[in-house]
């Protein structure tokens, strides 16, 4: 990160799905994307586009080469879909926790800093939260030997929970278990989401999940005719990022409709410049 900047700006690869999904963006040319077409030097990346190539190292070096020649960063691979940490069966939390173990590996091979998981589990919020720090020490254990970072991420049902997941990182009480503090995923049931009363308060949300930070994202969705996200203060918000005092990557995640990705993309990284420019005075 520039020594001069309050917080530096990075890309998830989420923001550019709908591109990848339709095979409009070869996944191999992520980092070139975002430096040549947005002017970003660190990345974040999503195993959804490497389903079989966490063990192809001919692959990831391949992946690996292009983002050194690019100067871009690699911060964070976000798993999905490798089992639940917190699986009430023992045995499927522990095969849950091994399914990780490859990207862990993955991730230390690309120079990532950390990987990105999911708290979910089944049961009452109480037993959830035994169950999820116990899946997340072994999982954390394994990655420290490896000196990278295991982060949740509020992501719906419980994990969009904040005091919940509090809960769960105090249980853990590891230095390398952290949170990654997403500014929209604070929705406790997505079949509920036209009900305020399933939303948990985004703003205390990030408060809360602050104290664990290793990394944060700036989701977007919509804006107005000012580029101001219409669901997030993003001043407000990055108030609460700094005042508890973290100055690391704050990746941009666009995942609107209204805008093409480029266009979300653009938009949300000048808002992020525009605030970070407002509150520099203050914090530098």
């Amino acid at each position: 990160m520039t020594d001069q900047l309050l917080f530096d700006i990075s890309l998830a690869q989420w923001s550019l799905h709908r591109m990848l999904f339709a095979d409009e963006l070869d996944p191999l040319d992520f980092a070139r994307l975002a430096r040549d077409e947005f002017g970003i030097e660190a990345i974040e990346y999503v195993n959804t586009f490497y389903k079989d190539k966490a063990t192809d190292f001919v692959y990831l070096e391949e992946l690996k080469q292009r983002a050194d020649d690019q100067g871009v960063a690699s911060l964070v691979i976000m798993i999905d879909h490798e089992g639940d940490l917190g699986d009430p069966n023992e045995n499927r939390r522990i095969e849950a926790v091994e399914n990780h173990y490859r990207w862990v590996d993955a991730a230390k091979f690309l120079g990532c800093h950390s990987i990105r998981v999911n708290a979910r589990s089944a049961g009452i919020p109480a037993v959830q939260q035994q169950l999820v720090a116990d899946g997340l020490r072994r999982l954390t254990e394994f990655a420290d030997e490896r000196d990278l970072s295991v982060l949740v991420e509020n992501h719906g049902g419980l994990s969009s929970n904040a005091q919940w997941l509090a809960g769960v990182m105090t249980l853990v009480d590891h230095p390398n278990c952290g949170t990654l503090p997403d500014f929209g995923n604070f929705c406790l049931d997505w079949e509920k989401r036209d009900d305020p009363a399933m939303w948990y308060d985004r703003y205390e949300g990030v408060k809360a999940m602050m104290p664990w930070a290793k990394a944060v994202s700036a989701k977007s969705n919509e804006f107005d005719a000012d580029g101001n996200d219409t669901q997030t203060d993003y001043e407000k918000m990055m108030r609460i990022v700094l005042d508890a005092g973290y100055r690391g990557y704050v990746g941009v995640e666009y995942e609107g409709e209204d805008s093409d990705e480029a266009e979300g993309i653009r938009t949300t990284k000048a808002l992020l410049e525009r605030v970070r420019e407002t509150l520099t005075p203050q914090y530098a």
